[in-house]
């Protein structure tokens, strides 16, 4: 992909243990990438987790545990080979369907992220890709790095999602950490600043 534009790879305020923003980015490890070609925008997360390879798995897979991170979303997700997405989101009332394209269990999921034309998204986000990627920390074996990476989004949304991509990967940490899940929309006014056009 062609960079003709990056949004907050360095700098830029940051969030402290205590919720608080920082002026500087003192954990780039939670922060999320946008970056934008001719057509398209794409968000890049990476986080280290440590909880072992099969929990995570089951937490992207699972739609009793994908739940528990990503409320809004009812309805069908079949985390498999051959599978099918068929989400509502209970909040826009925009619809998600997708099939699973690429699933190696405890290494990568891919699938479709279409989005329905709905008020919020008039034109829908027909060629939305969400991949996920668990590999092992060279630098800690008791560490798994989680990638999620979601592209093929018009500029508008890309910069609509990546913050909420933000706390649902937060939420999805708490959960794992068996740690209080972070309010949503309280977590989205903390990290919103992170995204914003440099």
């Amino acid at each position: 992909m062609k960079n003709s534009e990056t949004i907050n790879e360095h700098g830029g305020p940051s969030l402290s243990s205590t919720g608080k923003l920082k002026d500087k980015v003192t954990n780039f490890n939670s922060k999320g990438t946008i970056i934008f070609d001719e057509k398209y925008g794409t968000i890049k997360f990476e986080r280290r987790l440590a909880q072992p390879k099969e929990m995570i798995w089951k937490s992207i897979t699972d739609i009793n545990e994908i739940s528990k991170w990503l409320p809004n979303y009812k309805g069908t997700f079949e985390g498999y080979n051959g599978g099918s997405i068929n989400l509502v989101n209970t909040v826009s009332g925009s619809g998600v369907t997708g099939n699973i394209l690429v699933c190696d269990p405890e290494s990568v999921l891919e699938y479709e992220w279409r989005i329905a034309p709905s008020p919020m998204f008039p034109i829908g986000e027909p060629e939305s890709l969400i991949r996920w990627e668990l590999k092992d920390d060279e630098n800690s074996s008791k560490n798994v790095i989680l990638s999620m990476t979601h592209r093929r989004l018009t500029k508008p949304t890309t910069l609509l999602f990546a913050p909420g991509w933000h706390v649902y990967l937060d939420r999805l940490e708490a959960s794992l950490d068996n740690k209080i899940i972070p309010d949503w929309l309280q977590r989205l006014g903390e990290v919103k600043e992170l995204y914003t056009s440099s």
